[in-house]
């Protein structure tokens, strides 16, 4: 590649992972422009008026891909807190390790009989025409476990009606056992806890998972520019436009903006474009954060509800992946909870009503006392727009058409929400996304991530 002008998009995870492999690769002439007033997109954090620290939703590090743990390494050395996964599930007022499936021995005897017999039947049957999620569901756990947690949990988690969700997103997302694993675990009694990739995780020691982001960035401070917002793309003079009225001029972008709104962003406008955009669909979140002056004394990382009076699909004791998350980093004196809850789109949440909810559902399932109410020094929130790019049957219909287009005006879409593909967007996967674009970009190797199926 000749020394064409690379400008990325977006100072997240995949952003900075193109920046920082061109930065490797000796490669000058890019420039980042961020939205926001700091970098890490999605993966950034954020300090409260009390001293504690915020993540937007429960991240933590774990890697499929050697480079990211160097880069990992890198940025960190020793400052990380590392963990193993200990996740329990609460439903029917009992805590159940996660997976939920393979820990049914926790359940009172008619729901274990009534999810063992369902499991048996849907292992008899071997029935593999699902066409959608929910008749996945159905197909591989059986009845019982269905209508008890995987049902009620993903319509919390996704805020969509499970028939309209596809069924090829899940890989590793959703673990899969036998029924004989099952029946044997129930029978003897045996913990099963180890499954899935994030089993073991690390955790940054100071500022919490943004510091990962803050300190890339710090490797290229004057090719970074924050306060930028991009309003227009204009694919026939390769230029962009912000909302403050400058703009760039580029050869290649790399935008890990949402692609549906690049569509509408792109002049000419793409009629085309724009309506396969419409079948792209996602929610938002609400974070709520509890900061106590109290310590709670747990091996639990987090806990997922299916209560539906319970508004969080998620409680994770936030205090725990690092002490420095609360203040002067004294967690024999505080503790935090982080829950979260998705939101539809263009639905409006009673903040104050959902934070009260919130808390009975802690209190309820014995994660907190009554008499905790009365030790809150901080009362968190912050509304994240783009949460979960949900994989809807349409989903691909409509990249298999947005991609290619914007590919042959030179524009990556990478990224959590610039790729949509929920089952390549984790952290791992969105740097890489970034690091294989740049790659693919200067060097022309392949990118493996991106074109993962």
């Amino acid at each position: 590649m000749v020394n064409k002008k690379i400008v990325i998009i977006g100072g997240g995870p995949t952003g900075l992972g193109a920046a920082y492999r061109l930065h490797e690769l000796g490669y000058d002439n890019w420039i980042l422009y961020e939205k926001s007033d700091d970098v890490g997109g999605h993966s950034t954090s954020h300090l409260d008026p009390q001293g504690f620290v915020w993540d937007e939703g429960g991240h933590v590090i774990f890697s499929h891909y050697p480079y990211f743990d160097k880069l990992i390494d890198d940025m960190l050395g020793k400052e990380v807190h590392e963990r193993i996964r200990e996740s329990w599930v609460y439903l029917n007022d009992v805590c159940v390790p996660y997976p939920f499936q393979n820990n049914l021995r926790y359940l009172p005897k008619a729901l274990q009989v009534s999810c063992l017999m369902g499991a048996a039947k849907a292992a008899a049957s071997r029935n593999s025409d699902a066409t959608n999620f929910r008749d996945w569901t159905l197909n591989t756990f059986g009845e019982g476990i269905a209508e008890t947690f995987m049902f009620p949990y993903n319509s919390k988690v996704w805020t969509t009606p499970l028939e309209r969700m596809s069924k090829g997103w899940i890989a590793e997302r959703v673990s899969v056992v036998d029924f004989k694993r099952l029946l044997e675990n129930v029978l003897y009694e045996k913990d099963d806890v180890a499954w899935g990739p994030n089993n073991k995780f690390r955790f940054p020691l100071h500022g919490g998972t943004g510091e990962i982001y803050r300190r890339m960035a710090r490797k290229f401070p004057d090719k970074v520019r924050t306060g930028k917002q991009l309003a227009e793309i204009d694919t026939a003079q390769r230029k962009i436009s912000f909302t403050d009225g400058t703009g760039d001029s580029y050869d290649t972008l790399i935008s890990t903006a949402p692609i549906d709104l690049v569509a509408g962003m792109l002049k000419p406008a793409n009629a085309k474009l724009k309506e396969s955009a419409t079948l792209l669909e996602h929610n938002d979140l609400l974070v709520l954060g509890i900061g106590l002056k109290k310590k709670i004394d747990t091996g639990k990382c987090w806990v997922y509800f299916a209560d539906p009076e319970m508004p969080c699909y998620r409680a994770t004791f936030f205090s725990h992946y690092s002490p420095n998350n609360v203040p002067k980093g004294d967690t024999e004196q505080y503790s935090s909870l982080m829950c979260e809850m998705s939101v539809p789109l263009g639905q409006k949440v009673d903040i104050e009503r959902t934070y009260e909810q919130m808390l009975a559902g802690l209190i309820r399932s014995k994660i907190l006392e009554e008499s905790d109410r009365a030790r809150i020094i901080s009362r968190y929130h912050r509304l994240v727009r783009y949460s979960y790019p949900i994989p809807t049957i349409d989903r691909d219909r409509a990249l298999a058409i947005l991609q290619p287009a914007l590919m042959e005006q030179g524009i990556y879409s990478r990224g959590r929400f610039g790729a949509w593909r929920y089952e390549i967007g984790n952290m791992d996967h969105s740097v890489m996304m970034g690091v294989e674009a740049a790659d693919h970009i200067v060097k022309g190797q392949k990118e493996l991530v991106f074109h993962s199926s």
